[in-house]
């Protein structure tokens, strides 16, 4: 029996007017951020989207939880058409989808004390108040690894690593479904990533959490996800579960992402893909496949015709590739790659190697 998914994405589209004037001003343009986007998220998954800065990652994160409002396509959480949702039923479902932001310094209010910014999705939900209140907000940061008392402080008492802690509490306060997590651990650390990578693990075994992961480190993604969304210029190229793209990608782009990937290794063997020119904008993306201006394998079709997501092979990958059969894929992640924690290790050790050496 399939298990229905607690999120679904169908032709999710996100254009910007671009327009010139400063009195009377006219659309010269339109900016195609995100550009028919369909998937599923199930409950307790990580989706991982990923992709070059400009694909439209973010955007579909905040799309999904109506901070921006879409262009066209349908948002479905739990049964419930969240575009076509009036404010008070928005509002209520915002009890199930929070969001963990990038910028740790940048998303918590430095007029309110941590315990103020807690107590706000409280109040607002109706979920606690007075003593009770004040439990829940010592529970939150108990569970984030903070202490009641930091409840009393405010945002620029605590480093970067704390003040995300703090705004996972927040997006838990109200006891979500879904959490999009919007390039959480990109502004940390290596060592406080590792910290704050493993604290979302452990909540969302704990509590039963989806969430919608979104990175540019994927050595962070292959730690974390369940399925991987691989996005350029707007469009899903690849959507696969995360062994199944690791070890055999079958779009050309998802094999240079792949190949940049950094390992602490020195003697491993990898084959580099390099990527000629620059992602085109999304302002006049090319015709046919985005992808076939900086493509080894581009030929004749790929520059008329734009190539459909399609099932490739029995492991649950779709590639939007005319050729992904035929696209032998290189040998870019060995089998016995150290996992993400091995590696954090690995490049403490050179860290101190290297401040040992300069001292």
């Amino acid at each position: 029996m399939s298990i229905e998914p607690l999120l679904s994405v169908s032709g999710l589209t996100k254009h910007f007017p671009v327009k010139r004037g400063i009195v009377f001003q006219s659309a010269v343009g339109t900016v195609r951020a995100v550009d028919g986007l369909t998937f599923d998220v199930a409950p307790g998954e990580t989706l991982a989207l990923v992709g070059e800065s400009g694909c439209g990652k973010s955007t579909t994160g905040r799309m999904v939880l109506r901070l921006i409002e879409a262009t066209s396509g349908t948002i479905r959480f739990a049964g419930r058409d969240v575009r076509t949702l009036n404010r008070g039923a928005l509002r209520d479902l915002r009890r199930d989808m929070q969001i963990i932001f990038q910028d740790p310094y940048a998303s918590l209010n430095p007029r309110l004390t941590v315990g103020q910014t807690l107590g706000e999705p409280l109040r607002l939900h109706g979920l606690a108040s007075g003593a009770e209140l004040r439990r829940r907000i010592d529970e939150l940061l108990t569970e984030v690894g903070l202490s009641a008392w930091h409840a009393l402080r405010y945002p620029h008492e605590f480093s970067g690593g704390q003040r995300q802690r703090i705004g996972i509490a927040r997006a838990l306060a109200s006891q979500p479904k879904l959490i999009v997590c919007d390039e959480p651990v990109s502004a940390l650390d290596v060592s406080i990533q590792a910290q704050v990578i493993n604290l979302l693990q452990d909540l969302k075994r704990k509590l039963g959490l989806s969430y919608i992961f979104i990175a540019h480190d994927l050595a962070v993604v292959r730690h974390i996800s369940d399925r991987v969304a691989v996005m350029y210029l707007g469009k899903i190229v690849e959507l696969a579960p995360k062994r199944s793209l690791f070890a055999r990608p079958r779009h050309p782009y998802t094999q240079a992402l792949l190949s940049a990937v950094p390992v602490p290794d020195p003697a491993a063997q990898r084959t580099r893909i390099p990527l000629a020119g620059d992602v085109p904008s999304p302002l006049n993306p090319p015709p046919g496949c985005r992808f076939h201006t900086r493509c080894a394998h581009a030929q004749d079709r790929c520059r008329v015709e734009e190539p459909a997501l399609r099932a490739v092979g029995d492991e649950g990958q779709v590639v939007a590739c005319h050729y992904a059969e035929t696209i032998v894929p290189p040998i870019i992640v060995p089998e016995n790659e150290p996992p993400y924690a091995r590696r954090l290790a690995a490049l403490r050790k050179l860290t101190v190697a290297a401040k040992a050496y300069s001292s």
